[in-house]
């Protein structure tokens, strides 16, 4: 889902919030916050969460297929982390413990 799409579902749960405020207690925020239902922001307000819901419109026709593979896509990549690199085959250091024996008993014969 496109970032347009989140944001305009957001607006829409907010309006919706809203309506159910309405509804039950016949209080309205949106009014509350902004000054009253005429005031130009209250408008504003009111004007993009309605957009928004016609652009949530098309989430209704979207294929349930189409839908699903956005999200398992993104689970799918969290899901399924690969460690392979963490826990890779360790290089073989046999030649340099080799080497640092050969030093330390030429070390010791010195002595």
């Amino acid at each position: 889902m496109s970032m347009v799409m989140r944001v305009a579902l957001a607006l829409v749960i907010i309006g919706a919030l809203n309506w159910g405020l309405i509804g039950f207690f016949g209080f309205d925020l949106v009014a509350t916050i902004f000054g009253g239902q005429n005031t130009i922001l209250a408008k504003i307000i009111y004007a993009i969460v309605g957009l928004s819901g016609l652009a949530a419109i098309a989430l209704l026709f979207k294929p349930d297929e189409e839908i699903e593979g956005e999200y398992s896509e993104n689970r799918e990549a969290f899901r399924n982390v690969n460690y392979n690199a963490e826990f890779g085959d360790e290089p073989d250091f046999t030649a340099m413990r080799k080497d640092n024996e050969r030093d330390i008993t030429i070390e010791d014969e010195d002595k």
